[in-house]
């Protein structure tokens, strides 16, 4: 190793160090594709040392697969999603890939692993998956030993092959001491794991930093025990571990450039560890992706993506950000991708987000809609519809657990009857089930909370015309619920369609209110050109309760639902998480709405909301407390 003292040699291992750098920005830079809102959703937000659990190092090494194939694996966790690059034509793919991910004491722990087939330009096909609590496996499996978990099938849950992973946790001063060696590595040019004191002065000069320049001739002694001149970069991390913690000498990170607050040591430490990924030699997971169908599309999805025809993003869904709906499933934490035929998109994009798609509807295609929901609704309550439920269940394969359905199969004598299908019992547990003042979600559904009305507006209903007084209808007393709280669950056809009750109380009564059969898609209730909710068909019911007043509960009808079925009259009472009724085939919606500063509604709910981001829920999770009584209930249930 030379001592450098040329000023060639210099300029020559700076250069060195600077391309290193700049290699680690690119890569970094790659692994966040798709649109600017990607990198801000997850871009490192800052953590407690409370709630700091550790950092996970999550290895995907290999699968034994049914048959051959080239296979890519994903992996979800909180609102990030990674994949490792694709394997050889094989039975038994190896990745060996890796990475690195925050882990949180209240945050995200489960983490989603996704095997897919990749013989299809477009779009590949996912053939088996499991879920992995990350804090669980490593206190089961400390020493990060490779272990086998079975792969299974989203529709039928029957093993399809087995994943071999491994995954340790680094406490703080472990995570540091990592830290400090990558970063020393940059300089240490002939990779032989020693360091000189002009190699080492190099980085510190780098920083930038007064602290650094002043510490590093103290520093380096200290670690050159025998004073030879040369140290190890393990002696030289050790100890700058420990000087970034009593006074830091980095300013930004020398990956991404952003400037660090030297306060806060814990969070300037995780964003450096998760910006300096390389690990430990491993292929590193290719990152930036929302959900694991985002990650795993092919070259013609990048191609449109890249022409703006098609992006990913969570929000309102406007323009091309409509092709793909994004929400968060409130009990994993994780973002989903909703599924939509791509021509139903492409057509509903042209009605609902253009004012000549809704001159069309106003010129009589509302008629059209009418008389095609009617047929569409016949038509599923045939014998030969039940020919369409295979198909039905391949494409929403993930997303429907016919585990949880009270009957079989081959029950259903028509597709209505399947769409309309009843759970086991037990399958959808209320919270605080003995609590009154708990209210509880009334559906499967995708969900948007508002505290007002005002919010509503603000985050999520575009329509120009939305008011509580046209959603209930002129024959409703609407002055009570004007400045309420209003809770939205959107059902997707995928969804269990029958509707709860989310409150105790007694039903006052029924008010039908007619109207079109619009759809109730996010790309039709973003849209500022039409009023879904208050120009749709629709069934008003006025429940009665001790602890939340007067609920108004709103059946919306869209488009394809040919009826809203009720099972309780006038005068029933009702407890929370009773049946109400169904929606027969078709997406649909339940509004409801509370009086005002009747229910404090739940933070995370009202968290996501406020982002346009609408969050998966069953029926029977908290909704949200009755004031005064505001003490929170289990959110698992």
């Amino acid at each position: 190793m030379g001592n450098g003292t040329s000023t060639d040699t210099k300029e020559s291992r700076r250069s060195k160090m600077r391309q290193k750098l700049q290699n680690f920005s690119s890569r970094r830079r790659l692994r966040r594709p798709g649109s600017g809102s990607v990198s801000g959703l997850v871009s490192q937000r800052s953590v407690s040392q409370e709630d700091f659990a550790g950092i996970a190092l999550l290895t995907l090494i290999g699968a034994e697969m049914k048959f051959k194939d080239k296979w890519l694996a994903c992996v979800s966790f909180g609102e990030q999603t990674f994949r490792t690059g694709i394997s050889d034509s094989t039975d038994k793919p190896i990745w060996n890939s890796e990475k690195k991910l925050l882990l949180e004491k209240n945050g995200p722990s489960l983490a989603r692993i996704s095997v897919f087939e990749t013989n299809r330009l477009s779009k590949n096909n996912i053939i088996g998956f499991c879920e992995l609590d990350l804090l669980e496996f490593v206190v089961q499996e400390p020493d990060s030993t490779c272990k086998s978990f079975d792969l299974l099938d989203p529709a039928s849950s029957n093993v399809v092959g087995s994943m071999f992973i491994s995954c340790s946790v680094e406490d703080p001063v472990e995570t540091e001491t990592c830290f400090a060696k990558r970063i020393l590595s940059i300089v240490d040019y002939n990779e032989d794991g020693h360091l000189s004191f002009s190699e080492f002065s190099d980085l510190m000069d780098a920083f930038g930093n007064q602290v650094a320049t002043k510490k590093k001739e103290e520093l380096f002694k200290a670690a050159d025990l025998n004073g030879d001149g040369v140290v190890t970069i393990d002696e030289l991390a050790a100890l700058l571990a420990v000087q970034q913690e009593l006074e830091p000498i980095i300013n930004s990170c020398p990956v991404c450039g952003e400037v660090l607050q030297l306060s806060d040591k814990l969070n300037a430490m995780i964003h450096m560890t998760l910006c300096f990924d390389e690990g430990t030699g491993n292929q590193t997971m290719t990152g930036g992706f929302l959900t694991d169908r985002q990650a795993s599309y092919g070259w013609m999805f990048k191609l449109s993506e890249w022409t703006h025809l098609s992006t990913y993003d969570v929000g309102l869904n406007t323009g091309s950000s409509a092709s793909h709906i994004v929400v968060i499933d409130r009990k994993t934490k994780r973002l989903v991708e909703e599924l939509i035929d791509s021509k139903i998109v492409m057509s509903m994009r042209a009605i609902y987000q253009s004012k000549i798609g809704l001159g069309l509807m106003d010129q009589g295609a509302k008629e059209i809609l009418q008389n095609l929901s009617e047929k569409q609704g016949k038509k599923m309550n045939t014998v030969e519809s039940a020919q369409n439920i295979p198909s039905f269940l391949e494409f929403f394969k993930d997303q429907i657990n016919m585990a949880e359905v009270k009957y079989p199969l081959d029950h259903f004598k028509t597709f209505n009857e399947f769409f309309i299908r009843e759970l086991k019992p037990g399958a959808r547990p209320v919270a605080c089930i003995d609590r009154d003042d708990v209210a509880v979600s009334a559906a499967d559904c995708r969900l948007m909370a508002f505290q007002s009305v005002d919010d509503s507006t603000r985050f999520w209903i575009k329509g120009r015309k939305f008011s509580i007084k046209g959603l209930l209808g002129k024959d409703v007393d609407s002055d009570a619920f004007l400045d309420g709280s209003l809770v939205i669950f959107r059902l997707a056809p995928q969804d269990y369609h029958r509707f709860h009750s989310p409150v105790s109380g007694v039903i006052e009564k029924f008010f039908d209110v007619p109207g079109s059969l619009y759809t109730v898609n996010p790309i039709a209730v973003n849209s500022k050109y039409c009023n879904v909710f208050t120009e749709n068909k629709r069934t008003v019911v006025i429940i009665s309760t001790a602890e939340f007043g007067k609920v108004a509960f709103v059946a919306i009808g869209a488009t394809m639902v040919g009826s809203i079925t009720f099972v309780r009259k006038e005068g029933d009472h009702i407890k929370k998480g009773d049946e109400l009724g169904y929606f027969s085939f078709g997406g649909s919606t339940v509004i409801c709405v509370f009086e005002k500063d009747s229910i404090k509604i739940d933070e995370d709910l009202l968290a996501n909301s406020a982002r346009s981001l609408e969050t998966l829920v069953t029926v029977g999770m908290q909704l949200g407390v009755s004031f005064p009584k505001l003490e929170n209930c289990s959110l698992e249930s």
